[in-house]
C-alpha cells in the first residue's frame, strides 16, 4: 500500500465511520475518535438532537450558506506572485508556483479542490491538504483529506516542542508534519485548530431542524385537517367511511361552492384551525434564516430571506464589497497565507485569490472606473480589453498620463516669458553724405 493509499483510508472505513467505531467492539481503543466524541461536552442541543455537519446540511439555510461560501471563494482566481521591492509580477508557466496553482490536483478543477477546503473550514472549522512531492522534493500536487479522519496537535516537549503534529486515521505511531500536510485552521481559540462553526451553532441549527420536523409532523399526524364530522352516537367504522364519503361528495367542485349540505345520522360539523401555539413554528423557521446567517456572516437575503431589509447598502456592486469584505477574506486570507507559508516557500513568491470579477459592476460603473484609471496611466487599453475578455490590440499597451501633472511635493517649476523682441527702427530720410553735397555745389558754381 502507498503512501498516499494510506493517507487518503484506502482501503477501509475511516474513524467514526462504519464497522470499526462500533463502541460495543473491543478492538476499539479508549482513546477512539467515536469514544472522545460520544463523551464531548456540547455535542448535542438542548432538545437533545445530535448537530454533525451532515446534519446541519440537511438545513437549507446552512446549505445555501456553506455553497455559497465554498463556491464563491473556491472559484476564483489563485495566482502566484512574485515581490521584488515594492512591485510585484504575476509568475506563469512554468514556473513551480505557477502551475501549482493553476493546476494542483490531477483530477479535480481549482474550484473542487479549494471549494472542498471552503466548505471543510464552514462545517468543521479546519481544512487539510496532503502535499505530494517530486523527487526534487518540490510539492506537485494537494489532495484535500477529510477533517474527521486527522487530529492536529502541537508538542509540549522534546527537541520538536512548539512544532505541530497530525495524527491520521488513529495511528499515533506514525505522526504527520506540516511537511507531509497542510492544515488551514479557522477562527480557534488554542493555536493550534478552529472552530467548527456547525459546533458552536449547534442550538439555533437545532432549532431550525426542529421546527421543521415539527411542521412535517403536524401535516402527518393530522393535525392540519379542515374539520371534524362528530355524532353522539357510536358508529362503526364502515359507518364512518359512508359519512366521509357522503361529505367529501358533497363539497367537490366549483358547483358545491357556498351550497347548503344535508348529511344524517345526526352528524355535526367542526372547523378545525392552527391555535397559535402551532401556528408559531412558522415564524420560527422564518427566523433561524437570520440566524445562520449570522453565524455565517452573510447577509439574510443572501439566503434566500428576502423580506428583511439589508444594512449593507444598496446596489449590487456595493454589497459585493460588503461581503468580499467582511466574509469572503475571513476564508480567502488563510487559505492565501498558509500557501504562502507552507507551500510556496522559500523565495519571496506570494498567492493571492483575484476578486476582479466579484468586483464588476454594471456597465455604466466599470466604463467610468476604466476611464479614470486609464486617464491616470494604470491601465492601458489592452489591461481593459482583458478585463472584459476582450482580445488585445495592436498598439493598446502604451499607457498615457496627462500633460498637466506635476509630482507631489515639488514646487511649481518657474514660467519663462520668451524675450519681447526689439523695435523695429522708425523710417527717417539719411544724411547727405558732405563729400556728395561738395560735389554737387561745385557742379553748380561750373554751372
Amino acid at each position: 500500500m502507498t503512501l498516499l493509499q494510506n493517507l487518503l483510508g484506502r482501503p477501509g472505513p475511516a474513524p467514526g465511520r462504519g464497522p470499526q467505531a462500533n463502541l460495543s467492539n473491543p478492538a476499539v481503543p479508549i482513546s477512539s475518535g467515536a469514544v472522545v466524541e460520544m463523551f464531548r461536552p456540547g455535542g448535542s442541543s438542548y432538545s437533545g438532537r445530535s448537530v454533525t455537519p451532515e446534519a446541519a446540511l440537511t438545513s437549507s439555510a446552512v446549505w445555501q450558506a456553506v455553497n455559497l461560501i465554498s463556491d464563491t471563494c473556491g472559484g476564483l482566481p489563485l495566482h502566484a506572485y512574485r515581490k521584488t521591492g515594492g512591485s510585484r509580477k504575476a509568475l506563469t508557466a512554468p514556473h513551480p508556483a505557477a502551475v501549482l496553482m493553476d493546476n494542483p490536483h490531477p483530477d479535480m478543477t481549482p474550484l473542487e479542490l479549494w471549494g472542498l477546503g471552503m466548505a471543510s473550514m464552514c462545517l468543521w472549522g479546519n481544512a487539510y491538504y496532503l502535499k505530494l512531492r517530486n523527487q526534487l522534493g518540490a510539492i506537485t500536487e494537494l489532495w484535500w483529506i477529510h477533517p474527521d479522519r486527522v487530529k492536529a496537535l502541537r508538542l509540549d516537549e522534546g527537541p520538536d516542542a512548539g512544532q505541530k503534529r497530525y495524527v491520521l486515521d488513529g495511528n499515533e505511531e506514525q505522526p504527520h508534519s506540516d511537511h507531509t500536510i497542510l492544515h488551514v485552521p479557522g477562527f480557534g481559540y488554542d493555536g493550534v485548530c478552529g472552530v467548527s462553526p456547525i459546533r458552536a451553532a449547534r442550538h439555533s441549527i437545532s432549532l431550525g431542524l426542529d421546527a421543521e420536523q415539527f411542521g412535517g409532523m403536524l401535516y402527518a399526524n393530522g393535525a392540519l385537517a379542515s374539520g371534524i364530522l362528530q355524532t353522539e352516537q357510536r358508529i362503526e367504522q364502515d359507518e364512518a367511511k359512508r359519512l366521509k364519503a357522503l361529505w367529501k361528495a358533497q363539497g367537490t367542485g366549483l358547483d358545491s361552492a357556498h351550497d347548503v349540505r344535508i348529511i344524517g345520522s345526526g352528524a355535526k360539523y367542526q372547523q378545525l384551525t392552527i391555535n397559535p401555539e402551532d401556528a408559531q413554528f412558522l415564524e420560527t423557521r422564518e427566523f433561524q434564516i437570520t440566524e445562520v446567517a449570522r453565524w455565517f456572516g452573510l447577509p439574510p437575503h443572501m439566503l434566500m430571506q428576502t423580506d428583511k431589509a439589508t444594512s449593507w447598502g444598496t446596489g449590487i456592486e456595493t454589497q459585493n464589497i460588503a461581503m468580499i469584505t467582511y466574509t469572503f477574506s475571513r476564508y480567502t486570507s488563510r487559505f492565501e497565507q498558509r500557501l504562502t507559508k507552507h507551500v510556496l516557500s522559500p523565495g519571496p513568491v506570494y498567492a493571492k485569490f483575484s476578486y476582479a470579477g466579484l468586483l464588476r459592476g454594471d456597465s455604466k460603473s466599470r466604463s467610468a472606473f476604466y476611464r479614470e484609471m486609464w486617464g491616470l496611466g494604470a491601465f492601458s487599453t489592452n489591461d481593459i480589453r482583458a478585463f472584459e475578455d476582450l482580445d488585445d490590440v495592436k498598439g493598446g499597451d502604451v499607457r498615457y498620463v496627462p500633460m498637466n501633472m506635476m509630482e507631489l511635493g515639488k514646487e511649481p517649476a518657474p514660467v519663462v516669458q520668451p524675450a519681447a523682441p526689439a523695435p523695429a527702427p522708425e523710417e527717417t530720410d539719411p544724411e547727405p553724405d558732405p563729400a556728395e553735397e561738395t560735389e554737387s555745389e561745385s557742379e553748380n558754381a561750373d554751372a
